[in-house]
């Protein structure tokens, strides 16, 4: 498994959003920046901290010309219960067996037990400009995003 760092092109995906429609990285890759974030579960403590910090700065992302789009193994279902009990403006997509997770290389964490809580900024030609890793300093995905989103422009 080898892990997509900054300069590489960020793999091309097909996933099914909160409402099952699947969705194609081609309507977004190329076209903007990408804020695109994997965190382990929804309605957990942090990753619900972590969705409501996206939410809560999300015309900020917008402002910088990008889209935010989580990334977790939940079902759409679920996600879509999540992002109605959070009232989440982007997109989530349920990656359910893992596969995108491990295409890209997004580490685990604590000891494997956990899908770990990766961040990747991609700038609008595709290329990944920064990645946070950190399944414990929530916020900082926030912060470090716009502030890498902030140099792209």
């Amino acid at each position: 498994m080898k892990q997509i760092s900054e300069g590489d092109k960020f793999p091309s995906f097909r996933l099914p959003n909160q409402e099952g429609q699947i969705i194609d990285s081609s309507n977004f890759l190329g076209r903007k920046p990408l804020v695109i974030y994997f965190y382990p579960k929804d309605e957990t403590a942090g990753c619900t901290a972590q969705a409501c910090a996206f939410r809560d700065s999300y015309q900020d992302f917008r402002d910088a010309g990008a889209e935010v789009i989580g990334i977790s193994s939940d079902s759409s279902d679920d996600h879509q219960k999540f992002a109605e009990h959070h009232r989440l403006p982007f997109v989530l997509l349920s990656d359910a067996k893992g596969e995108f997770r491990n295409t890209v290389g997004v580490p685990g964490s604590m000891l494997g037990l956990l899908p770990g809580r990766v961040t990747y900024i991609i700038d609008k030609a595709g290329i990944v400009r920064y990645v946070f890793n950190s399944q414990l300093n929530i916020k900082k995905h926030i912060s470090e995003s716009l502030k890498v989103l902030s140099s792209l422009s």
